[in-house]
């Protein structure tokens, strides 16, 4: 039987989502929390990878499990009570639903939104979790360069090198920055998202707001589809997934 597991993370201490060798993932420590709950060996997918220090404010993974067949809203609770005993503090399980045994996290969501956070003053709070900049920001010029994001749909120039993706086309439909009183936030929604992309756009569009490159120079950049035109690359800190989509008829999402 499939499931389908809403999950939020601080990747801070962890090398990215996906599990490797000799190294602690977001992955790994999950499978080995459901393992001992469920007393098997349980291998998860999740929605996508989120790289060394980005964070997951929202993220979704499915499994298949043998030994668990819950029957009702209360047995469900109860498992995610004893998953986040075992799950480490900067993990917390929210959810858990019965979906088809041909539902798949990554391959059948649809949209996937990431935010991206800087701070202008120091915040001992904010550390992990935040990119801090020093000095103003032209927020208006980063915006008129946001916005011609939605122009394009090949994003080779802000796509990491050497990635092997099929293809690096994305399909963006929103992208905004927002300021609320010392914060500001970059939004950005698509259907699929390249290895570094967010943080590549946001360091570029950063160097927008400090008046190092051009609105012009960044819609060049975009067209140019060559790694060599992109700006900075902003820090993981300030990254967190923030939420994910799929038809309602593979799942609806519980978590807000």
């Amino acid at each position: 039987m499939r499931y389908f597991l809403e999950l939020s993370y601080k990747g801070t201490a962890y090398h990215g989502w996906q599990k490797q060798e000799n190294a602690v993932s977001v992955q790994g420590t999950v499978e080995n929390a459901l393992a001992k709950i469920l007393r098997e060996e349980i291998g998860i997918t999740g929605a996508g990878r989120t790289d060394t220090g980005v964070h997951a404010s929202y993220y979704v993974a499915h499994f298949d499990a043998s030994n668990f067949d819950p029957r009702g809203a209360e047995e469900y609770g109860t498992f995610v009570y004893h998953l986040n005993s075992v799950l480490p503090p900067d993990i917390a399980a929210h959810s858990l639903t019965r979906v088809s045994d041909q539902a798949h996290a990554r391959f059948d969501a649809v949209m996937r939104e990431y935010r991206y956070r800087i701070i202008f003053h120091k915040d001992i709070f904010s550390r992990d979790t935040a990119w801090l900049l020093r000095g103003g920001l032209d927020t208006e010029a980063m915006n008129a360069a946001a916005a011609k994001v939605m122009e394009y749909d090949d994003f080779t120039t802000f796509c990491k090198l050497h990635s092997d993706n099929k293809t690096n086309i994305c399909r963006v439909d929103h992208a905004v920055w927002e300021q609320k009183d010392e914060e500001l936030t970059f939004t950005i929604r698509s259907d699929r998202f390249l290895r570094n992309m967010v943080r590549s756009l946001t360091g570029t569009l950063g160097d927008v707001g400090r008046g190092k490159m051009s609105v012009e120079g960044f819609g060049n950049a975009l067209a140019a589809k060559d790694l060599r035109m992109a700006g900075n690359t902003a820090p993981a800190a300030g990254l967190f997934l923030s939420d994910i989509r799929y038809p309602d008829s593979v799942f609806i999402r519980k978590y807000n």
